[in-house]
């Protein structure tokens, strides 16, 4: 096989840059920063203000705030591509193989496990906090990918897909332990309503209804319902999801064209406003000794050691066990690598943070603080150290180049 050229190994970094997996997580990398520059400068009050000042009363309308518009409004289409994301894997993808998705679900399950206890090891025991046992347990898909894809060829296809399949199932976990613990109370009505709902688009899908208007519709009234259920109102986004046929009368697919025509704006707008909306830091009243305190380091320390931990010893205990194979053609320092990029908890760990420490007291900002702290700390390390090991152990594959790139 022919070496490559001298430019092509030159211009191989900067191409990565351009590619979709790798330029979702550097936008994610450079909104945080942007959050944190804004929220401690001289227009950190407007920031503030802007995203926490009150539209309205409370007794007017829930959301209130421009944060609230977005956490429980805007990240429901999030979830949405979620939950379309989780269904065609479950029906036509490789999360419907049961040989292809036994090992990230066991992957899945112990890295959500170990980040889980870790956190509770070190700040488990301080007051008020263990209700943040979930802040490291889930992958960010986008920031994840992207710093793969930065690895160009690098990175065996085995692997990557390994790593996208363990990333879902962390987000059904995530989805799952939002609506079982980080609901504070329900109205039967209002979830008698939802169920409704539910049951109209469930209808929909079963009668061939093959306009995608009238799931739309519903989908936004069931948000709503769900909304003043008690359960969080982004849990509507996957339901509704999970009802959007798969093939329509045509033979072409309703979820997946809507898929498609959803994730630019879930990447290139959603994702970030969240971000920009959410990572924000003010470190006025946080110190260097703060990075120390029991909630940033159980968040920081359960994403970059509990997430490897768990995640690597599970691969290698059900490999050497024979539940299940090794995935082809990746050493085990590989997949060490892989698995310390799955402690990027970005977006998912933000948005739990949100959850575990509500209300508008100052303690309860400053618990916030402290987590998005721990989250931005761990997932950069984790980053950094993941990037680092797949950069000394893995070699350039040029099998997986596209051939009919001009610039490979």
């Amino acid at each position: 096989m022919n070496q490559p050229s001298l430019i092509t190994t030159a211009v191989r970094p900067f191409k990565a840059l351009f590619k979709a997996d790798s330029f979702e997580g550097i936008l994610l990398i450079a909104v945080a920063a942007l959050a944190m520059i804004v929220a401690n400068s001289g227009v950190s009050g407007a920031y503030h203000e802007l995203f926490q000042g009150y539209l309205w009363s409370k007794e007017t309308f829930y959301l209130n705030t421009m944060h609230l518009w977005i956490n429980d409004g805007l990240m429901v289409i999030f979830f949405f591509v979620v939950g379309l994301e989780v269904k065609r894997e479950l029906i036509a993808g490789n999360l419907s193989d049961p040989k292809q998705r036994n090992l990230p679900v066991l992957a899945a399950i112990a890295g959500m496990a170990a980040p889980a206890a870790v956190y509770m090891l070190l700040a488990g025991s301080e007051p008020g906090l263990a209700r943040g046992w979930a802040i490291p347990a889930a992958t960010d898909i986008a920031f994840a990918m992207g710093v793969i894809g930065l690895l160009g060829t690098r990175v065996p296809a085995p692997l990557r897909l390994f790593l996208l399949t363990v990333a879902i199932v962390d987000d059904i976990g995530a989805v799952l332990i939002i609506a079982i613990f980080y609901t504070a109370h329900l109205s039967l009505a209002w979830l008698a309503a939802a169920a409704v709902v539910l049951g109209v688009m469930v209808a929909l899908n079963r009668f061939g209804v093959s306009r995608l208007w009238p799931f739309v519709i519903a989908a936004i009234v069931l948000w709503l319902f769900v909304l003043f259920s008690g359960i969080h109102a982004t849990i509507a986004g996957v339901l509704a999801a999970l009802t959007i046929p798969m093939k329509k009368r045509d033979g072409n697919s309703m979820l997946e064209d809507a898929e498609h025509a959803l994730v630019p704006w879930n990447a290139y707008l959603v994702v970030p406003i969240f971000g920009f909306a959410n990572a924000g830091v003010d470190l006025s009243d946080i110190g260097v000794e703060n990075l120390f305190d029991p909630l940033p380091l159980g968040v920081a320390a359960g994403l970059v050691l509990g997430k490897q931990l768990g995640i690597f010893s599970c691969v290698f205990a059900a490999v050497k066990l024979g539940v299940v194979q090794k995935p082809k053609d990746c050493s085990w320092a590989e997949i060490w690598g892989v698995s310390i990029l799955c402690g990027i908890g970005f977006t998912m760990s933000l948005f739990i943070g949100e959850l575990a420490f509500p209300g508008a007291g100052d303690m309860m900002r400053l618990l916030r603080e402290e987590a998005k702290i721990g989250i931005l700390v761990g997932s950069v390390i984790s980053a950094l150290l993941g990037y680092g090991v797949l950069r000394l152990v893995t070699k350039v594959r040029p099998e997986y180049d596209d051939p009919n790139d001009p610039i490979v």
